[in-house]
């Protein structure tokens, strides 16, 4: 991928020269799921749906650093989807967060539950994020693997009776920073974070 802009080029170089900050148990839960990929994609797509309760901050930080970490892999196989057990909306921190971090975001819609389309290379079709409940005909309704990032979705949809495979791989929520001095670094600091593990992950799928 040589179309990213260099301020995305080297937020994802320093992410690559992180991985020790990884603890050996998180490793182990990204390696099965890495493993799980490697196995789906012999067979074709990859779909997963990253699901925390109100589809507005993790699941949309995992989706869209998936779908970039894969395709920076070449692992063009798979394709990311977020959602909810109930439809709030994007918080609108993430906008400058995903900016910050060399993306480019564009609002393509007003309203309460505005869609996004956000662009990480010149080459590459934007991703689209809105808030929707997992099952929304947007997203996959067969055949995908549900990954949990928030212990709250995890515990309260304990079954999604057309995934394949249920992946547990939870977040701690950066809105306990909202409205405070840190909330611009929480996020990024969440972002960060989510960004370092999903280029783990994907070096390690085959």
């Amino acid at each position: 991928m040589n179309a990213i802009s260099e301020n995305l080029t080297q937020f994802i170089e320093a992410r690559k020269g992180e991985f020790e900050l990884i603890s050996d148990s998180r490793k182990n839960q990204l390696d099965q799921f890495a493993a799980y990929i490697s196995e789906k994609r012999k067979t074709g797509e990859v779909q997963l749906i990253f699901i925390c309760t109100h589809n507005s901050r993790r699941s949309h930080l995992s989706h869209i650093w998936c779908q970039i970490a894969a395709e920076y892999h070449g692992i063009e196989e798979v394709k990311a989807f977020s959602g909810g057990t109930e439809a709030t909306s994007m918080f609108p921190q993430l906008v400058n967060t995903f900016e910050k971090q060399g993306l480019t975001v564009v609002k393509n819609t007003e309203g309460q539950n505005p869609e996004y389309q956000i662009s990480f290379a010149s080459d590459r079709p934007p991703i689209i994020a809105f808030s929707k409940i997992y099952d929304d005909p947007f997203n996959p309704q067969e055949n995908f693997g549900a990954v949990m990032v928030c212990s709250n979705a995890d515990e309260n949809c304990p079954f999604i009776p057309t995934c394949d495979r249920r992946i547990s791989l939870p977040y701690e929520d950066p809105k306990e920073f909202d409205g405070s001095a840190q909330m611009e670094e929480g996020y990024l600091n969440r972002s960060t974070e989510i960004a370092r593990e999903f280029f783990y992950l994907f070096s390690k799928v085959n």
